[in-house]
């Protein structure tokens, strides 16, 4: 399911929450849905630090070591293993 259909789910549910018409099955529901809209957070905020490059002032990647062997590990900002 896509991120925004997730919300849009979960939107409908949090108004019968609110209103006080949920059923004990959507309940169920509304936290499956929040679980699964957390784990595809996750995974893009994840992509998106796994990206960062890290450069000072003087154009100097000063990218922490650990990002840099995940981003080596991937293939991201042309770091190869055997750098």
């Amino acid at each position: 399911m896509e991120m925004d259909q997730i919300l849009s789910e979960l939107k409908v549910l949090s108004a019968k929450k609110k209103a006080g018409t949920i059923t004990p099955e959507e309940v169920e529901k509304q936290k499956a849905l929040r679980e699964e809209y957390m784990t595809i957070f996750r995974s893009a905020l994840r992509g998106h630090i796994e990206g960062i490059k890290v450069v000072d002032n003087d154009g100097n990647d000063i990218t922490p070591d650990k990002l840099k062997q995940v981003q080596k590990e991937k293939g991201i900002h042309g770091r190869h293993l055997e750098d």
